[in-house]
């Protein structure tokens, strides 16, 4: 069986990373693509704020309420 994942967050590996840690305490799927280390990796440069968090499908639900709060966190 093939998992799909969604797009659900970008921004700097620091906020990301912080993210991925709130949702993985609640037993939610998640994965992240640091294309700032990629890039690095690679030769080539790419904006810092280019961490993207991905939520599995089947965890969305859950996950939307944990991204909001934490949207309006560091928003605030």
């Amino acid at each position: 069986m093939k998992e799909e994942y969604t797009k659900v967050f970008t921004d700097n590996s620091i906020i990301v990373h912080r993210l991925h840690t709130l949702l993985n305490e609640a037993e939610i799927e998640s994965r992240i693509s640091d294309r700032v280390e990629s890039g690095r990796l690679a030769g080539f440069g790419v904006p810092t704020n280019s961490v993207e968090l991905f939520v599995l499908n089947s965890d969305l639900n859950k996950a939307e309420p944990i991204i909001a709060t934490y949207k309006t966190k560091i928003n605030s």
